[in-house]
């Protein structure tokens, strides 16, 4: 089984929701925090991360509910790809449903989007 979901969000709005710090406390996870928000915030990333909680919700085939977006972390590797780190209850809901994900981000100056792929593992 596969099942894939997409989102695409401007980047100017979550840079004026990020101007309130519940909002990122809300959303994004401590060490999604380290990696985006700083001297300088990288707003183009933290609209893909947000992008791939909402993509990863829709492959997961729930939406966003009954988890937090803070327990899916969208994180990168060492080449800088993102992938999915999930814990609490949306990893809970990933074993139940036994799927591993994908995920992609893209952006230009105005947009955000990622595309997250679920599979039977």
């Amino acid at each position: 089984m596969y099942s894939v979901g997409i989102d695409l969000v401007e980047i100017g709005r979550i840079e004026k929701a990020c101007r309130r710090e519940s909002f990122i406390n809300k959303v994004y996870s401590e060490a999604e925090r380290e990696l985006f928000c700083g001297e300088r915030m990288r707003y183009s990333s933290l609209a893909g991360n947000w992008a791939a909680k909402e993509a990863f919700s829709k492959a997961l085939g729930t939406g966003v509910r009954d988890f937090l977006l803070t327990e899916v972390e969208v994180l990168r590797d060492e080449l800088g790809a993102p992938y999915l780190r999930l814990s609490g209850r949306a990893e809970q809901r990933a074993l139940e449903r036994g799927l591993g994900f994908s995920v992609s981000i893209t952006h230009t100056e105005e947009l955000a989007q990622a595309v997250c792929i679920a599979w039977s593992k």
